[in-house]
């Protein structure tokens, strides 16, 4: 009876491998042509169950383990053949080293990480079978590696790869914007300060990461044992070289990205390929050499043949108001024809006054000029594209409200040449574009106070009045204010963080360290002038448009004021005097808790004498 019991357990063992082997065969029988009928029918991929070329590929391993299983069958049915009275402890004793594989129901380089995961410990047979299996996987990967990196490829129909067509969805979700216009003109909050003191007030990827790019990481696809950044590195890789492909460039500049070095890196693709075992070691160093290869290629591109500093020179110059002369004229000629709301006609009349103001100051490249165009945002426009997120604040009002003047409405456009498009992107642009606004609205309320000062030193020699008195001190205590602004705008953050980027630009040869400078110096300009930073740039935008005010009221009254031009001036001391409090009070908050120096320096500006803090931090008061 004993003897009978130990028998009926190695028949159910060998039942129960019997089984997993009949399993593990249909399993491989089923999907080892699942993907020529997927390709028929490709509508059905995203409709549940397996499918997918690594799939095929991981049932091409998982046949090849099990044919050792086979043959042992095979050599024991010559062994009955021969001896038809071995035991069936025989056969229990040579079926014992069969691997046992496990089987998991996942999708593209999701096998890959399954496989690997596995593969790290257990029994020596069962590690060897899996590491089989994991270098047939890894052909397939490869296969698709030399595709994109090589020649620009994506060749993943079934979306199996790491690398997708499209922006990324792995992002963090945004918060909420909480609802804090209304900031209160008693004194600092508590959740202003909050905001203050957060120097990470916008999302880093926004602003940095080149935006609207054709290809992403898919990162659920990613396998752990291959780190981002490498898979970052290859993502560049295959975006620059599709870049070349795409273009319709002459062959020779076209065939050069690689270096004509394609066959090598090839072969080297196919080495890794060749080996048992995956080395990261091995691997990264291959990924490095092409993308170091890529990257040199395409600074020498970028810096020494489209002339890249000469191209930051001209944003420099349009969108970041270098040409000063420029745009006073430009602000001198298109003032009548901006101030009320714009109409269909008013982009056409504005871009005209741009070229005459160009004219003016001797501007006359021929080739700079048509591919720079003003642009006017109107209500019931048509846009050509669909319109894009805008990153951080703006002083632009919604698509469905009428903008209250052309001003408002104004932005600036730039056709930009291959390939300096893979830096300069829309995205890109539009943050140039909302810093163009808003350092274009400071030089316009500098040449509105200016202008006042002429009207007043016209009429010095006539007798004043107090509410002259008043009028002359807001207007000195305004240009006070906005000019040491602009000062600050203009050398402390423009200049400063240009002549930075120049540096850092002239200090590699390596593309992506120029586009990560590059990246560094736009969120810089976006931060340190406070676009970003809401408290301060509601507050700033307050003050612009007091001195908006108050420089109409000037040149509609040129004569003394009436009773109600007075009152008008009143309600204009009064704002510019709480709103001048509130920028000293968030100003010397920050100081006093010793974060953000862009802060600390503006306030340095406006108070180098000790003026400021002796009147109390007010501005605008006769009574200073």
């Amino acid at each position: 009876v004993r003897q009978s019991l130990v028998e009926t357990s190695v028949l159910n063992r060998l039942c129960r491998l019997g089984t997993d082997y009949i399993r593990f065969a249909e399993f491989v029988e089923q999907y080892t042509g699942h993907v020529q009928q997927q390709d028929h029918h490709p509508s059905q991929q995203n409709q549940g169950g397996l499918h997918g070329i690594y799939l095929r590929a991981f049932c091409t391993g998982l046949d090849s383990v099990l044919q050792p299983y086979r043959q042992a069958l095979l050599d024991l049915e010559q062994e009955f053949l021969a001896d038809p009275h071995l035991s069936i402890s025989h056969v229990n004793y040579s079926l014992d080293q069969v691997c046992h594989v496990i089987k998991e129901v996942i999708h593209g380089c999701q096998i890959l990480e399954a496989v690997h995961k596995h593969s790290c410990g257990g029994l020596p047979p069962v590690r060897s079978a899996l590491e089989k299996i994991l270098a047939v996987c890894h052909g397939v990967m490869y296969k698709q590696l030399s595709a994109w990196m090589l020649h620009g490829l994506l060749l993943d129909q079934h979306e199996e790869f790491f690398i997708k067509q499209g922006p990324s969805s792995g992002n963090v979700p945004s918060q909420p914007e909480e609802d804090d216009d209304d900031l209160g003109i008693g004194g600092l909050t508590g959740k202003q300060l909050r905001e203050l003191q957060d120097l990470r007030l916008i999302e880093e990827e926004n602003m940095l990461a080149p935006s609207l790019k054709q290809f992403s990481l898919r990162v659920e696809m990613l396998p752990s044992y291959i780190p981002v950044r490498v898979a970052e590195k290859i993502l560049f890789v295959g975006e620059s070289v599709q870049m070349f492909e795409n273009q319709n460039v002459n062959l020779t500049r076209k065939g050069s990205i690689l270096k004509n070095q394609e066959d090598t890196f090839a072969a080297e693709l196919h080495r890794l390929k060749q080996q048992p075992l995956f080395s990261l070691v091995d691997f990264e160093s291959v990924v490095d050499w092409i993308r170091s290869t890529v990257a040199e290629h395409l600074w020498k591109l970028m810096v020494e043949e489209s002339d890249l500093l000469g191209q930051l020179k001209i944003i420099k110059d349009f969108y970041l108001l270098g040409r000063g002369e420029l745009f006073q004229a430009f602000i001198d000629t298109a003032q009548h024809m901006l101030k009320t709301p714009p109409t269909a006609v008013t982009e056409h009349d504005v871009n005209i006054a741009f070229q005459q103001s160009a004219h003016k100051v001797l501007l006359d490249d021929d080739n700079l000029l048509p591919l720079l165009h003003l642009t006017i945002e109107y209500h019931g426009k048509e846009h050509k594209d669909a319109p894009q997120t805008r990153e951080g604040p703006s002083r632009e009002l919604s698509p469905r409200e009428a903008p209250t003047s052309g001003w408002a409405a104004l932005g600036l456009s730039y056709k930009v040449q291959w390939p300096l498009h893979i830096l300069f992107t829309p995205a890109v642009l539009e943050k140039y574009n909302v810093v163009f606004k808003y350092l274009l609205s400071v030089r316009r309320v500098q040449a509105e106070l200016q202008h006042c000062w002429a009207l007043q030193m016209q009429r010095k020699h006539l007798k004043s009045n107090r509410t002259d008195a008043i009028k002359w001190r807001l207007r000195d205590h305004m240009a006070f204010l906005v000019d040491n602004l602009q000062y600050y705008l203009q050398v402390d953050v423009l200049e400063s963080q240009f002549s930075q980027l120049l540096q850092q630009i002239n200090a590699t040869r390596d593309f992506e360290s120029i586009r990560l400078a590059h990246d560094h110096f736009l969120s810089n300009l976006l931060a340190q002038s406070f676009i970003l930073l809401k408290p301060v740039f509601h507050c700033l935008n307050e003050i612009l448009d007091l001195c908006h005010s108050f420089c109409s009221l000037v040149s509609q009254n040129l004569g003394p004021l009436d009773e109600r031009g007075a009152a008008q001036l009143s309600i204009l001391v009064k704002g510019f005097s709480r709103q001048s409090s509130l920028l000293f009070k968030i100003l010397s908050s920050v100081r006093n808790h010793q974060i953000n120096s862009d802060l600390a320096q503006l306030l340095l500006r406006l108070d180098y004498n000790k003026y400021y803090t002796q009147a109390g931090g007010t501005l605008g008061s006769f009574g200073v």
